[in-house]
């Protein structure tokens, strides 16, 4: 299971990245601006864009209370929050899932209950489910009988817990599971994302694939999201937007065509600079191992028949000679040759 193949795109640990844009409910409601930012996202190199979908009545009562930061999005109640943005319906997903295909990027949306769950299943290559939702035992299950790729955020969950979702999800017909690392708190700060978690779930679940969807505020080199891809997350996932001044809900922590441009960047740098895995000598490092390299040398000259001793004998480049590797051997040795100072031992000096 160490691989997960979305569409045409195959994820492992090897690979690059799989960047989804998360586009959320920041289209404000608005099918224009949700093409928008689909055609920005792919300007900005993402794989993938994702959406939320969900009605109100389905996913939370009406005595729900808020847990982000009010003075960023100041609805108090989860339900009134996401009534304002559930306008869209079957009709208008089929059209962004055409218009994702149309400019040549995955069309992804996390659903919220099952029926969401049956009407885009033909319309996503892979299903993502919430970290909120890891415990819905009935959703899991009925994402898992898809037999899709399952993209399973982890925010506030314990190991035991997660490994309750990944059994259920299992049992139920997922034989393609990556498991995202994630920070419940909106936004994070950068002292609150435990990277480090991304390596400890990947200890937990080796036979996984673990990615990273982000919370924090984008910085300007985009050094989160690099950290988190070379901490092993192959999955990363981060809220986009067209505009992070804007007020209100996702935008506030969003990154912005720019900022996934700078992490796209990052990536082909390292991508250039990652290079092979096993140790050895370069061929561009040939001249540096022949000339930086030390040789055995005497520090004055010596009869023939002369025991070799510390004394007489210093390590200066090149190496041209013996390699100090072999002093051991030369100290005792007798030269076979009167020899002058700075000369270079070769191993025909000696008896």
């Amino acid at each position: 299971m160490n691989m997960v193949k979305i569409g045409d795109k195959i994820v492992s640990p090897r690979s690059m990245p799989y960047i989804i844009a998360e586009i959320g409910v920041n289209y404000e409601g608005s099918l224009p601006k949700a093409k928008e930012l689909i055609e920005l996202a792919h300007e900005g190199g993402a794989d993938a864009v994702k959406f939320q979908t969900y009605k109100a009545e389905r996913l939370a009562s009406k005595t729900s209370p808020s847990y982000w930061d009010l003075g960023k999005e100041p609805t108090t109640s989860q339900y009134e929050l996401f009534k304002k943005y559930d306008r869209f319906g079957e009709k208008e997903y089929e059209l962004l899932a055409g218009h994702c295909r149309k400019v040549g990027i995955h069309f992804l949306s996390t659903p919220f209950d099952e029926k969401a769950v049956d009407f885009l299943a033909p319309l996503v290559p892979c299903m993502k489910i919430a970290s909120a939702d890891l415990t819905n035992v009935p959703l899991l299950r009925r994402v898992a009988s898809l037999g899709k790729p399952v993209l399973l955020s982890t925010g506030a969950s314990t190991l035991a817990e997660i490994d309750t979702a990944v059994a259920e999800l299992e049992a139920a017909g997922c034989a393609s599971l990556a498991l995202l690392h994630c920070v419940l708190n909106y936004p994070t700060p950068y002292e609150r994302a435990h990277l480090n978690m991304i390596q400890g779930l990947a200890r937990a679940f080796p036979g996984h694939i673990i990615g990273y969807s982000d919370h924090t505020l984008p910085d300007p080199g985009m050094v989160i999201l690099t950290a988190a891809y070379l901490k092993g997350a192959r999955v990363i996932e981060k809220h986009f937007t067209f505009d992070k001044s804007l007020p209100g809900n996702d935008h506030y922590h969003a990154m912005d065509v720019n900022d996934l441009k700078r992490f796209k960047e990052n990536l082909a740098l390292l991508g250039q600079a990652e290079g092979r895995e096993h140790k050895g000598p370069l061929p561009e490092e040939a001249p540096a191992r022949r000339n930086a390299r030390r040789s055995i040398v005497l520090k004055r000259p010596v009869a023939q028949g002369t025991i070799l001793t510390e004394e007489m004998l210093i390590c200066l480049r090149p190496a041209f000679g013996i390699s100090p590797i072999h002093w051991d051997e030369v100290i005792g040795r007798k030269t076979a040759v009167s020899l002058p100072d700075d000369h270079v031992l070769t191993w025909a000096d000696l008896t």
